[in-house]
């Protein structure tokens, strides 16, 4: 007896959970969602468990991670690999603290030369376009 909660197209699979249909085929293709039989002459179902995949899927590339470690946390789904799944988030967080810390120093950079622009007189290069042909100093967005 086929599964009876298996009632949507790909099309409409795509349409409940916000994305487009190519982007469920190349997930499929990253192994991130199963890809069901097609059954002879007819179209391949999808259910509500393929809308709850594409969400966790959709939430986590918010959150920042990539496809792979996404695909690692599918693996880990199963709620005994909570330790497992802590050491990935906990990966990520430190890599969005330290993209945080890089774009301080840019921002810090970015506003001493408009401070600079602003102040700026005469025929003289813009010290904003001299900086820049300069490089970051020591202080730039890009040490350590």
């Amino acid at each position: 007896m086929p599964n009876m909660t298996n009632t949507l197209t790909i099309g409409r699979l795509a349409k409940a959970a916000d994305v487009n249909v190519e982007t469920i085929r190349f997930y499929q293709r990253r192994g991130l969602i199963p890809e069901p039989e097609r059954p002879p002459g007819g179209v391949r179902r999808y259910g509500v468990n393929d809308v709850e995949r594409l969400t966790f899927i959709k939430t986590a590339q918010q959150l920042g991670f990539s496809l792979n470690e996404i695909g690692d946390l599918l693996c880990l789904e199963d709620g005994a690999h909570c330790q497992e799944a802590s050491i990935i988030a906990e990966h990520k967080l430190q890599s969005v603290r330290e993209k945080i810390d890089r774009l301080g120093r840019i921002e810090k950079v970015l506003s001493e030369m408009v401070a600079r622009c602003q102040v700026h007189q005469g025929d003289i290069t813009c010290p904003m376009i001299a900086s820049l042909y300069e490089g970051f100093r020591e202080s730039g967005p890009y040490t350590g």
